[in-house]
């Protein structure tokens, strides 16, 4: 946020709470006339599509852990990423729309998947463009209403401490004291 974009912030927020089933919900949307409790469940619930769609640019597309070295090729890596989750998302939306179905009922993965050996295959999509949508609108993702998957990671890391300083100079280290013990 710029200097000026925070000074122009209010004050106080005016916000509004909704309980529904088990949650609170808590929302700048005031008016329950326009926006009922309901609608904001229905919203509430569409925020997994969005969590959904950052693991996918992060993991599938392997946008993990940014490999450049400076901030200014990390930023190019990062719209790198985005201009290749667009574009599968892209081949998502066309597959969908010729075969009648929804887009978010496609899988990313299998996109990815098919996409990637399509071309190093040397297939051109514009020419066989047809069968590729016809291939992607195959492996469809269940529907999943309510989904809650926990935020945890199912493998844990090695046990290796992280590497803080130069490699040239974490080698000197293990060759004048050895390498440290491993934990148990």
């Amino acid at each position: 946020m710029t200097h000026e974009q925070y000074a122009r912030v209010p004050e106080d927020i005016m916000l509004r709470e909704a309980k529904v089933g088990h949650q609170v919900l808590v929302t700048t949307l005031l008016e329950p006339r326009e926006v009922s409790k309901s609608d904001l469940s229905a919203l509430y619930a569409r925020r997994w599509n969005v969590e959904l769609d950052l693991r996918n640019l992060k993991t599938t597309t392997g946008m993990e852990v940014l490999s450049c070295q400076t901030p200014q090729m990390n930023e190019k890596q990062m719209w790198v990423h985005l201009l290749a989750y667009n574009v599968i998302r892209l081949l998502m939306a066309q597959a969908a729309c010729k075969a009648g179905v929804d887009p978010r009922g496609l899988s990313f993965k299998h996109t990815v998947q098919l996409w990637t050996e399509w071309t190093t295959r040397g297939l051109c999509a514009a020419k066989d463009n047809q069968r590729l949508f016809a291939l992607i609108a195959q492996s469809k993702v269940g529907h999943r209403p309510g989904r809650i998957e926990p935020r945890m990671r199912k493998r844990r890391p090695k046990p290796y401490p992280w590497l803080k300083t130069p490699r040239e100079q974490a080698r000197r280290h293990v060759q004048r004291h050895g390498h440290a013990c491993r934990p148990k």
